[in-house]
This record gives C-alpha cells, sequence and structure tokens, in this order.
C-alpha cells in the first residue's frame, strides 16, 4: 500500500539505480509507444525482484525517488503494486495444442465491524466459504471468472506485510486455484490480533480469467457497478453474516487488493467513530448530543494521527478514545479536522472541541494504550465509569 514515505537513507545498488532509471523514464515519457516501453522492462525488473524477495531494491528504489518525482514515484508503487498482486500464465486446454492466457488478480472483500466482545479472526467453515464464492460469483465478477478463496478471516494484523510477502500469497492463492482448491491457512501460523472495539476483517481470494475477458460484472454489457455493491451488500454479507457473530458490520465492494486495503481503510474512519458514539450511548444510556467530543493532532517527527477524546459534556473525564490515523498525502490536509468534526457531528455529537497545540505521541506506560485529549487539553487515559468497566476490549480503537 502507498503511505507517505519519511526521510531515510536510500540503498543504492545497481537494481535500486535501475529502479529509479526506468520508473524516472516512464513518468516523463510523452506517448503510449514510449510508456510502454518503459513499463514492460520496469514489470519484468519489479517482478524478478519479488519472485527473489529483494524487498529492500524495492523501498529503497521507492525512497530514491519520492521527493524527486513525484509522477515516477507513483508510476513506480502502482506498478509494484499490479506485479505483487496480480499473476499472468499459460496454461494448455485438454486436447489442444494452443494454450491459454490467463490473468489472475488478488482481491480483498473488506468487512467493517465493531462489537463490545471480541471480533472473531479465524477460519472459514467450507459451507461459509461456497456461499461467499456463489455471490462474489453472481455479483461482483465476471461470466468467465474462476475463484479461489483463502479459508482464513483475516485482521489488519494478519495480512502480508510487505511487497514481497503479498506476492508469495498471490502465488499461493495462484496454485490453489489452478488445481481447483481453496488456500488452506493454518491460524497457528497466522500473527496474533489485537482486539478492538472497531476492526476490519477481510476474505481474500484469487480470480482467474481469459485475458480479454470481463475481470468484473461491471465491465459486461449489463452490469452495473452500483448495483453490483449493493447485492453483494445483502447476498454477500448474509453469506459472511455467520463469520461475525454478535457483530454490527459494513460489508464493502471487493476490489484489487491494494486498492481494497486503502478504501477499507479511509472508511474504517467514520465508521470507528459511528461505532464509538453507539457503543458509548448503549452502554452508558447517553444520548450522543450528551457527549463531548475532543480532537487533537500528535506528533512524532511530524503529524502522525489524530486523537479523539469522548466525555460527558458536562465532565473532564475520558470515558473514551479513538485514532483517527492518516493517509498517504493528509500529513498538511487542512481538511481532515473538518471531516472528524463532520463526522461526529452526522454520529449526532454536537459538543466538538478542536484543540490546535501539538501533542507527543504518547502512550500508556503500563498497558501500552493511546493516550487521549481531554476537554483542559491534556492527554489522558480513557478510562470507562467503574460499573462498566467490563464493556469494552481492552484496546480501543
Amino acid at each position: 500500500m502507498k503511505h507517505s514515505r519519511g526521510p531515510r537513507r536510500a540503498k543504492q545498488t545497481p537494481d535500486t539505480m535501475l529502479l529509479v532509471q526506468l520508473a524516472s523514464g516512464l513518468g516523463q515519457s510523452c506517448c503510449r509507444i514510449e510508456e510502454d516501453y518503459w513499463e514492460q522492462r520496469l514489470v519484468a525488473l519489479v517482478q524478478g525482484l519479488l519472485d527473489n524477495g529483494d524487498e529492500s531494491a524495492l523501498t529503497s528504489g521507492l525512497d530514491q525517488i519520492y521527493s524527486a518525482d513525484e509522477r515516477a514515484y507513483n508510476e513506480l508503487a502502482d506498478l509494484i503494486e499490479f506485479c505483487s498482486e496480480t499473476h499472468r500464465i499459460k496454461v494448455k486446454n485438454k486436447g489442444e495444442e494452443d494454450e491459454a492466457e490467463l490473468d489472475q488478480l488478488m482481491f480483498i472483500a473488506p468487512m467493517l465491524a465493531w462489537s463490545r466482545f471480541t471480533i472473531p479472526a479465524v477460519a472459514i467453515a467450507p459451507a461459509v466459504l461456497a456461499n461467499a464464492r456463489v455471490q462474489l460469483q453472481a455479483h461482483v465478477f465476471g461470466h468467465d471468472v474462476r475463484l479461489g478463496l483463502a479459508d482464513f478471516l483475516f485482521s489488519p494484523d494478519q495480512l502480508p506485510q510487505s511487497y514481497c510477502d503479498t506476492a508469495a500469497l498471490t502465488k499461493e492463492l495462484s496454485k490453489s486455484a489452478l488445481q481447483g482448491q481453496d488456500l488452506h491457512l493454518d491460524p497457528r501460523q497466522l500473527p496474533e490480533t489485537m482486539n478492538f472495539l472497531s476492526d476490519t476483517r477481510y476474505l481474500i481470494g484469487i480470480a482467474t480469467v481469459p485475458r480479454g475477458s470481463a475481470l468484473f460484472r461491471w465491465q459486461e454489457e449489463d452490469g452495473d457497478r452500483i448495483e453490483a455493491y449493493r447485492q453483494w451488500r445483502t447476498q454477500g454479507g448474509e453469506a459472511l453474516r455467520p463469520l461475525l457473530p454478535g457483530c454490527v458490520c459494513e460489508f464493502l465492494l471487493p476490489q484489487p487488493y491494494h486498492v481494497g486495503c486503502r478504501e477499507a481503510d479511509r472508511l474504517s474512519r467514520p465508521y470507528s467513530i459511528n461505532a464509538s458514539v453507539a457503543f458509548l450511548s448503549s452502554t452508558l444510556n447517553l444520548a450522543p448530543d450528551d457527549l463531548c467530543a475532543v480532537v487533537a493532532p500528535f506528533y512524532d517527527r511530524q503529524l502522525e494521527e489524530y486523537r479523539i477524546g469522548f466525555a460527558r459534556k458536562d465532565s473532564n473525564e475520558v470515558i473514551h478514545g479513538m485514532v483517527w490515523p492518516l493517509l498517504d498525502g493528509e500529513s498538511d490536509s487542512v481538511d481532515t479536522p473538518m471531516q472528524i468534526e463532520a463526522g461526529l457531528r452526522e454520529a449526532g455529537v454536537s459538543h466538538v472541541l478542536q484543540l490546535e497545540q501539538r501533542f507527543p505521541l504518547e502512550y500508556c506506560d503500563d498497558c501500552g494504550a493511546p493516550l487521549y485529549p481531554n476537554p483542559e487539553g491534556e492527554p489522558v487515559h480513557a478510562e470507562l465509569p467503574e460499573e462498566h468497566a467490563g464493556a469494552a476490549p481492552h484496546q480501543l480503537h
């Protein structure tokens, strides 16, 4: 996923220098023929680095070109993402000498959820996986697409952590799908996940389509993206709802892996506001208008995130908090505080206090939880009233 890149000394290697050279050529190209020339060479180099697990060359190339050429940086980042989430192969059809060319795309189906209880990250039963496949094929993907799915419901902590990890998962899914199987994952081999009030879960799979055929339902003549999303939210949501018992859920449109991750990150922030207000209202029997929300920027070397402290409007005690992380390109945006305030007011919180001073990126020394701003402008621990202390997860998001 694309992120703002901090100042870092790029490692100079022949591969890094060639990455920068090819990306610069692509960024400066002036016609499609020239673009194709640079792109083919760049794709071949990136694919080789991914196959060799050379993450450092990829990140060093991005670091070096980030401040020098924005267009070239975006071209390189897009191509690295493309190569890590796609697979192109040739297979022989039964009884035929000619080979069929197939495109494969790793996709992700995000689910936003909140619950007072644990939000599951678990193995997916075969029956649920089969129902999900039926709905994906009916509403999201094209008629000629074959699907292979991973049999695990991922948390953000369990997603691939690098481009090379992403490419490796794409290859595993590809191999299983070509054998007509779903990818079985051992939950014991995956990282543990933290428990948050509001979080995202992901179904991951791979779509295989003959080159030149429609990949998505909305590419077909009678298809429509909005209708596909509507059907997926209702029909696909019902197929996946058994995975998230005791949760309030919102099902997002399945998309290519990196795009889907970014969209889920973006939409999870206002969703977390609504989840926080709904949780406090139901747990403490408070109307949203009885709450005060304090919004403040928190810095490390640069602005990293905004934190929101929730208090009763007649109190300085922070009873809940949530983090609004900044995404790519947002560190200098003056619109973010307004977006946060708009989300709070839409959730029914009319008492919103915006603090302008810079807060250090501090956490509780004992439990590691973030500190949240109170109405007096102090970063403090969020604590529910003692009689309700067991109603929330240990970590607040």
